[in-house]
């Protein structure tokens, strides 16, 4: 009865309209309820999830993007992925690819990603030919890789969650990422070829290369410092979300000057707005999980799947079902807190190590940002580009289904996670 009513008032409540955080809470009230609990469940529930020092690498992750967007790092990324791919067939949808890949290393957002990439690349698309969907698409699955590639939020949600070190999960994720920027790039060398599209006429040189480097290279130093002090021992991934935050400060502010100190104020209250929403579904999601454990729910869901078949092969394939279905409807951050736990005992079972997991969870997560009704980079691309949401969905299917290929390819191929992190280990 508890179930029932908690997860039929959560869906009601999506359908709507009612957002991610809110719906998740009303939910777990009338669920709490219904069970006769306490109704200081959820609000014990949500302070206790927050208040973790992992997550505090959240907030900052989030204010150091903006103020690296805001701060010409996009555009000097943009600058070096047009000198790598921009001369192909489709180079400038391989740009935004590829910028998005470097932008992703920075935010940890898909949203974010979107909007910095999308302002920029989608007129400049259009205005060489290209399809105003197929541009408006292009942007939103490049967003994906925003989450993917780290630092990411969801990797650090995920540690929070389940234990698992949050940077082994960011060096995890570095080359599934890119698996999946080089599959995205390859998809759009092939639609530019059949349409005729020609790439840039710059040549690629490598003085060139230098040269643009060179006038990126605080941007492109950004991954570098974060991971680098990660892996180095210098400092824990929440302190380098706060070394990110003043490294951005520093570069928009005094190096490249494009952010000006007056806009700093703005820039913060974005990125607390963000922030503040992150954190209640964060604390509602914990709340609604701790509900489904009380009706012992996960057991009969990990008994579903195990009923099915002992074999790993099996089990993950109806796992990346159950995860595609559920990115339809549900945010990836209260996705990853309500299932992981749920999730990781059965894939550990088949002998899966939990940071390819992890991984496997946010790379099919993430592919839920292009898939409707949810689709957060949907509605972030069609404003930017005004492409009306129906065809835009129509237009980033190609883009899905080179998602889905990779996810599988990185779901049974464990090397391509673990691999980075055997070689350092």
């Amino acid at each position: 009865m508890v179930a029932q009513a908690l997860f039929g008032s959560f869906f009601a409540l999506l359908i709507l309209n009612v957002p991610i955080g809110i719906a998740l809470g009303l939910a777990s009230v009338l669920a709490i309820i219904i069970a006769g609990v306490p109704l200081d469940m959820l609000a014990q529930g949500m302070i206790t999830a927050v208040d973790s020092f992992p997550l505090m690498a959240v907030p900052f992750f989030i204010l150091a993007g903006d103020l690296m967007g805001k701060g010409g790092i996009s555009k000097r990324l943009l600058a070096v992925a047009d000198v790598l791919v921009g001369r192909f067939p489709g180079g400038l949808a391989m740009v935004t690819v590829a910028a998005s890949m470097f932008f992703g290393a920075i935010s940890g957002s898909a949203p974010a990603t979107v909007a910095a990439m999308g302002t920029m690349m989608i007129p400049e698309m259009v205005k060489a030919g290209y399809d105003k969907k197929f541009a408006a698409a292009a942007v939103a699955a490049s967003g994906t890789i925003g989450v993917m590639i780290p630092p990411s939020i969801p990797m650090v949600i995920y540690g929070v969650s389940t234990g698992a070190s949050i940077g082994d999960m960011f060096i995890a994720g570095v080359l599934p990422g890119i698996l999946v920027g080089l599959s995205l790039m390859i998809w759009c060398y092939i639609y530019a070829k059949r349409k005729g599209l020609r790439g840039s006429d710059t040549r690629f040189t490598i003085k060139g290369l230098l040269k643009v480097c060179n006038y990126a290279k605080w941007a492109l130093l950004v991954p570098v410092i974060i991971l680098g002090g990660i892996y180095g021992g210098i400092f824990t991934p929440t302190e380098a979300a706060v070394v990110a935050v003043v490294y951005g400060f520093i570069a928009g502010v005094f190096i490249y000057r494009e952010l000006k100190l007056p806009d700093v104020p703005s820039v913060v209250a974005s990125s607390a707005l963000t922030t503040a929403t992150v954190l209640i579904i964060v604390g509602t999601a914990t709340t609604f999980g701790r509900l489904l454990a009380l009706e012992q729910v996960p057991t009969m869901l990990a008994n579903a799947i195990t009923s099915f078949s002992d074999s790993s092969v099996v089990v993950l394939l109806l796992i990346n079902i159950l995860l595609l279905i559920v990115g339809l409807f549900m945010d990836t951050l209260a996705a990853i807190i309500i299932l992981a736990p749920i999730l990781l005992p059965i894939a550990t079972k088949v002998g899966l190590n939990p940071i390819h997991f992890g991984i496997i969870m946010v790379v099919n997560l993430a592919i839920g940002f292009v898939t409707p009704p949810l689709g957060v980079n949907l509605f972030v691309a069609n404003g930017i580009s005004g492409v009306p949401l129906e065809k835009l969905s129509k237009a980033v299917i190609p883009f899905f289904l080179v998602l889905l290929l990779t996810l599988f390819i990185i779901t049974y191929i464990p090397d391509i996670s673990m691999g980075i992190i055997q070689f350092v280990k």
